[in-house]
């Protein structure tokens, strides 16, 4: 007998926009870069003041959200980690890939503020992993005694992933200077995106060590090298 697949429909009460124009590069965990600010205006509907009353009294706050530009319905029961080398499956629900069958996801962010005017709210945050554009579907308090748990199994994922170091060329120095003036947190961006090594785990394998890569974050585009010695950064330009 064929049985039909239960669905839900929630509203999408915001969205975010964020220093992350692409998916890739984007950090795969909240908090992990904490300059990478971002700001949530509340659709019309939920844009009252009223609605974050007492939010502000919280240091940190729970975002669920669909994930952005993932096509919906695609998904698989099995998915390889990055934090795995990207050569292991797990189970979908072992993990936080973005090709689920809900399609839904949650972080964790540090609350900077919240301003509300000409009808319109704003919530401003820090530490986002989400893509420009996400939608946000709710929003909650992060409550410190229920929400961490000291002893918790974290299996794979039990401790941050290993930093590399970031350097940057002589013309590298030279443009993040000229740039520094109207965006001050960019050398912390590029440096907290980066050192994580945001390149696919199987390129470590097959890939040359000199190969160069892009990203855009936020108005720039930044291209760098993974080496023996880390991370090299050789240009920042503006998108």
């Amino acid at each position: 007998m064929q049985t039909t697949l239960e669905q839900l429909t929630v509203p999408i009460i915001g969205r975010i926009s964020t220093p992350f124009k692409e998916k890739f590069a984007i950090p795969r965990q909240p908090g992990l870069v904490p300059s990478a600010t971002g700001t949530i205006e509340l659709t019309a509907e939920f844009s009252s003041p009223d609605a974050c009353r007492g939010l502000e009294n919280f240091s940190h706050i729970w975002l669920f959200f669909q994930f952005h530009q993932i096509p919906q319905g695609k998904w698989s029961a099995l998915v390889r980690p990055p934090r795995l080398g990207g050569n292991q499956k797990m189970g979908v629900f072992a993990t936080r890939s973005t090709h689920r069958p809900s399609n839904i996801g949650m972080s964790v962010v540090k609350l900077d503020s919240i301003e509300s005017h000409q009808g319109k709210t704003f919530i401003e945050v820090s530490g986002v992993d989400l893509l420009d554009g996400t939608p946000i579907i709710d929003i909650k308090p992060y409550i410190q005694y229920v929400d961490a748990v000291q002893d918790a199994n974290s299996s794979f994922a039990q401790s941050e992933p290993t930093k590399l170091p970031v350097m940057f060329s002589d013309a590298a120095k030279q443009q993040l200077q000229a740039h520094s003036i109207e965006y001050a947190h960019l050398n912390d961006l590029i440096i907290e995106t980066l050192q994580f090594d945001p390149s696919p785990a199987y390129h470590a394998r097959t890939q040359p060590s000199n190969r160069v890569y892009g990203v855009e974050l936020a108005e720039f585009n930044v291209r760098w090298q993974r080496l023996d010695a880390g991370i090299k950064v050789i240009e920042i330009s503006k998108a």
